[in-house]
């Protein structure tokens, strides 16, 4: 479903750009942040229809920020999903268990991203 907001949390700039590319031009509403901070000042006065996070953000990393959200009752039934470099299997169990929806990893296919993100929505 197109025209939904979506909130990419990226610290890698080449990532960022990609994805919130590709997502745009799928009339998605993409907001994006580069740390857990940044995410959390947005969050303010946002509520996403799902959240894209990197698992290896600087300072508080996306696990520990899917778990800080998933505690909120505002994001208990926002999708959150994790864009990864981790490609291990225990890696992905470790996302499942701090609430991740779902687990895609790096290098993003770029052909697939659009429908594997409205499939989540």
């Amino acid at each position: 479903m197109t025209g939904e907001v979506i909130l990419l949390i990226e610290d890698n700039p080449f990532t960022l750009k990609m994805v919130d590319y590709l997502l745009t031009e799928k009339s998605y509403i993409v907001h994006t942040a580069t740390n857990a901070t940044e995410a959390l000042h947005i969050l303010t006065t946002l509520q996403p229809a799902l959240i894209l996070i990197d698992l290896q953000l600087p300072g508080m990393d996306g696990f520990e920020l899917t778990r800080k959200l998933k505690r909120e009752t505002k994001y208990q039934n926002t999708p959150i999903v994790a864009i990864t470099a981790y490609a291990m299997k225990a890696d992905k169990e470790k996302a499942l268990a701090a609430g991740c929806a779902g687990y895609i990893t790096k290098p993003i296919d770029t052909r697939t991203l659009p429908d594997i993100i409205a499939g989540y929505l």
